[in-house]
């Protein structure tokens, strides 16, 4: 049985199995939310953390985007497919413009290599996911 699976097999009861291409989104999402907290954690402690400031923010949006986004697509709840979309694609470019931020700091701090890394992986799960879903 899938680990998220019901008794019956079935991810969700009201819906077949989650395709690939959904699932490796989902945890993408949970992946990236995970690091942009730390990252953005870890820019607190930084010397010259003023210059840190719109890295935490972006990290702190993508993580919020990242957090709404993982469950929406686990619901499986699609009845407004289009918002479902929407969200995903929302949700890759808030990673783009972390990952962007992060980058530039990326070789003075390792949490923000890493998060650039997490966001750019998270970017092109929701990219993908996003076609999987279907025109708006």
């Amino acid at each position: 049985m899938h680990p998220r699976a019901t008794p019956s097999g079935q991810p969700h009861p009201a819906h077949g199995p989650v395709n690939d291409t959904l699932m490796a989104c989902v945890e993408a999402c949970f992946d990236c939310a995970q690091s942009c907290i730390s990252c953005a954690d870890a820019c607190l402690d930084e010397r010259g953390v003023a210059g840190l400031g719109q890295c935490i923010r972006l990290s702190l949006d993508c993580a919020g985007a990242c957090a709404a986004t993982g469950p929406a697509l686990m619901r499986r709840t699609h009845t407004t497919p289009a918002l479902i979309r929407r969200m995903v694609e929302t949700c890759a470019e808030l990673c783009q413009a972390c990952a962007d931020e992060c980058e530039r700091h990326g070789g003075d701090h390792e949490h923000c290599r890493i998060c650039a890394e997490t966001c750019r992986a998270c970017e092109q799960a929701c990219r993908e996911a996003a076609i999987s879903l279907g025109a708006t």
